[in-house]
């Protein structure tokens, strides 16, 4: 059974959506892989970043984004936030979106 790629909201796809068209194409790309492989195809692709939350790490032309993703039951990959990455370090902000989320997300599966 192949995993299924499902977003948090359509807010979350939407801004997915509006990533560049070079970054869309390789994000598309990743997650075709993560459909047959599973969702931790290792780097350079995707990295563990604690607590259950995982990144999709996208670059092309100069310009680099990241997806925040997660796992939950029935092979369920789920897109949780994504931004466009303008520092050497992920913002922290970025990052309390995607772990507010994932905790939403765990909490409803939990219950």
């Amino acid at each position: 059974m192949e995993w299924s790629i499902v977003y948090y909201s359509s807010k979350a796809h939407e801004e997915i959506a509006c990533l560049s068209k070079g970054i869309h194409a390789k994000y598309v790309a990743v997650i075709d892989r993560m459909v047959v492989i599973g969702p931790n195809i290792g780097l350079p692709h995707t990295r563990p970043m604690g607590k259950g939350l995982f990144e999709i790490r996208l670059q092309d032309d100069g310009n680099i984004a990241r997806v925040f993703y997660c796992t939950v039951k029935n092979k369920k990959i789920v897109m949780l936030h994504s931004f466009n990455k303008k520092t050497q370090k992920t913002p922290k902000h970025e990052l309390d979106i995607a772990f507010k989320r994932l905790k939403e997300i765990k909490d409803h599966v939990d219950s």
